[in-house]
């Protein structure tokens, strides 16, 4: 449709509709310079209206195309009850051609519903596209970092657009959601009495992961040593490293100054996050999962005393992802705390 028409359009696509109802709980834009995206997100929006009534815009930017276009559609996502139609969501999709950081942003606020959140999915490498005069509209921001090819550079920025808004942008990034469970079993088995006799003594981690995925690796070990209170730091040089057998080795110091190994070793055939192992003298805390399978195992294993029991494991998709989060919603306060150690990891290593 002309984009001057979208409002006319949509009012014509629900008077012509049966639904019952048209359902808005938020603005989600979903952005994206991958040609084709388009196409790709309205069946990812499809799926995710099931559950999260929303108006959805939909950006796909050719930022390199000689000259400025734009074009735009309107769609209806209705989902079945007892065979009729009954509840509906309206999207509006926008593909832009030419450099035109203000004319994408001006296209997405100019199409909002009045008084709903915005959230945002960025999807793809950060670029000048995001910029203050769109994350200070935006309320909840979604990313995934393992997309980046430089995550430092993108934390900075990310950083600076949450010190920018005075803290009031949530940020969520989906390499951290992917950790949600395993980070949930580990803590469920530390509530044992017996495994928390053995915290203080823990010196040895061991993750394996996929090497696609080394962000959220690093972002479950910083998690670990956030709430542990270790301190990142330490050196270690690539002779030790080798001479450990590992992938990627990290260095930490407890409270009480013992040093802590944290072994990483990859696995291409694996899942995002295939086993956390967590050793002290006479106690083992495993998590673990196979590739492709939706459970965790989780075995806590001590002398006299070996615990065992399953629990979800995180979606790998990114759609489920995002669902998840959505659920969940928070201000991911715990997110932001790792940071300081995260981006220490995630720096020197």
């Amino acid at each position: 449709v002309p984009i001057a028409t979208i409002d006319r359009e949509l009012r014509k696509l629900w008077e012509a509709d049966e639904a019952s109802t048209n359902a808005s709980l938020m603005n989600l834009a979903v952005y994206s310079e991958e040609p084709g995206a388009l196409q790709r997100n309205s069946g990812i929006v499809q799926g995710l209206t099931r559950e999260h009534a929303c108006r959805a815009i939909l950006i796909e930017m050719d930022r390199g195309a000689p000259d400025k276009d734009l074009r735009s559609w309107v769609t209806a996502h209705c989902h079945l009850s007892h065979g009729q139609k009954s509840v509906c969501c309206d999207q509006l999709a926008f593909l832009l051609r030419g450099h035109a950081v203000g004319r994408m942003r001006n296209t997405v606020f100019a199409h909002l519903t009045s008084d709903l959140p915005l959230v945002f999915w960025w999807q793809g490498e950060l670029s000048e596209i995001f910029e203050e005069g769109l994350f200070s509209a935006i309320d909840r921001f979604i990313f995934d970092s393992t997309e980046w090819r430089d995550p430092v550079a993108g934390f900075e920025r990310v950083q600076e657009a949450v010190a920018e808004s005075r803290h009031r942008l949530v940020v969520q990034d989906l390499a951290w959601t992917r950790t949600y469970h395993f980070r949930l079993a580990v803590a469920a088995l530390f509530d044992d009495l017996v495994a928390q006799r053995a915290l203080p003594a823990i010196d040895g981690v061991r993750l394996v992961g996929h090497p696609g995925q080394r962000v959220t690796a690093l972002m479950l070990v910083s998690w670990l040593a956030t709430q542990a209170g270790w301190r990142p730091g330490l050196e270690l040089d690539l002779a030790a490293e080798r001479a450990a057998g590992c992938d990627e080795c990290l260095l930490f110091e407890s409270g009480d100054g013992r040093p802590i190994t944290v072994r990483i070793d990859w696995d291409e055939s694996g899942p995002p996050l295939g086993l956390l192992e967590i050793t002290a003298p006479d106690c083992l805390v495993r998590v673990s999962r196979t590739a492709g399978s939706p459970l965790l195992q989780h075995r806590l294993e001590c002398p006299g005393h070996v615990v065992e029991s399953s629990g979800p494991a995180d979606g790998d998709a990114p759609c489920d992802l995002v669902a998840d989060q959505l659920s969940r919603g928070g201000k991911n306060a715990l997110f932001r705390k790792i940071w300081p150690v995260f981006l220490a990891v995630l720096t020197a290593s």
